[in-house]
């Protein structure tokens, strides 16, 4: 199966793969938005309030939610009479305003190819989703015709190991390990040197996903950087950080934490399908003012997809 939607115009079963992962929030958010709008012909405070009610319920956040309702409130005000399809228009505009997305590549081509070995240090908590997430973007980078190496450098889990394996052996890439307990930064070296001389397209770095001790998470990822700009002077050329959107604001939290500790450049977001509360992408996104580059929103391979945030707010609103 060839994988179009990441390096080209999404297939129509990835489009509606996106919609059913977005299925239960998009129902939550219609149901609140009627609520507000029955029997209404033009905008009032109670509409907007409703459409305030909505964009919390899904989890936008608060702060994210008074800047969408404060412009729509400056919108309504110049155009008195805004009816429902205006104000669902503009809804979407501004939704997308804020919204970060790689918007240089039309949601289409993930990673500048022209830097070969393109290096990925890939971070997050245990249990966001990270490994699967790179397990699924090597498949999916390796059907796309690029060579890809995996290095295990999350060598405090040993399922993380073992998990990444697996997904080598289905994706058909080469992976990079070494003992549970090794030093991560050694594993990453390795990875980092075998993919050069292999001249590999990409490397992707899984890396541990502990919280509990902040000082020595910054060290250990500064420690795997260091080590991969001996080899690649610029590497890792993206710090993706994975995280689970049902978890709703505490991703939030976790990407303020991550963000301390190294310099994120993009992020994935998993598990949409899971949760009425996908307008967590959009908090996310505009708090941290750092792009969504992947979102997951099902188990399938497919179900990763470059986030192209039109089609995103397309799909959610409609």
């Amino acid at each position: 199966m060839a994988f179009f939607g990441l390096f080209g115009k999404k297939s129509k079963e990835e489009k509606e793969s996106l919609d059913q992962g977005l299925k239960k929030t998009k129902t939550s958010f219609f149901e609140k938005i009627t609520r507000a709008v029955k029997g209404k012909s033009t905008v009032d405070d109670e509409v907007l309030d409703g459409i305030e009610e909505a964009l919390i319920g899904a989890d936008v956040g608060v702060d994210t939610t008074l800047k969408i309702i404060e412009a729509l409130e400056d919108r309504v005000e110049k155009d008195k009479y805004v009816d429902m399809s205006e104000l669902k228009a503009m809804l979407k505009d501004e939704i997308c305003k804020l919204l970060k997305a790689d918007d240089g590549n039309n949601g289409e081509v993930p990673f500048d190819f022209s830097k070969k070995p393109f290096v990925v240090m890939v971070v997050g908590v245990n249990g966001a989703g990270k490994t699967t997430t790179i397990g699924k973007l090597a498949a999916r980078l390796h059907e796309s015709g690029k060579k890809v190496v995996l290095g295990a450098a999350d060598t405090f889990r040993a399922a993380a190991v073992d998990q990444l394996e697996i997904w080598s052996q289905r994706a058909g890439v080469s992976i990079i390990k070494q003992q549970m307990g090794s030093d991560p930064a050694s594993v990453a070296y390795d990875a980092v040197k075998s993919a050069v001389a292999q001249d590999a397209d990409v490397v992707l770095i899984d890396t541990a996903g502990r919280l509990h001790n902040k000082i020595n998470l910054m060290n250990e990822l500064t420690k795997i950087r260091n080590v991969i700009r001996k080899v690649i002077p610029d590497a890792p050329h993206e710090v993706l950080l994975v995280l689970d959107g049902s978890v709703g604001q505490n991703a939030y939290q976790q990407a303020k934490e991550f963000s301390k500790a190294t310099d994120v450049s993009a992020l994935a977001v998993t598990k949409l399908d899971g949760t009425a509360k996908g307008g967590v992408v959009i908090g996310i996104s505009d708090m941290l003012d750092i792009p969504i580059k992947f979102i997951g929103v099902g188990e399938k391979i497919e179900d990763l997809q470059v986030f192209d945030k039109k089609e995103f707010i397309d799909s959610l609103l409609g």
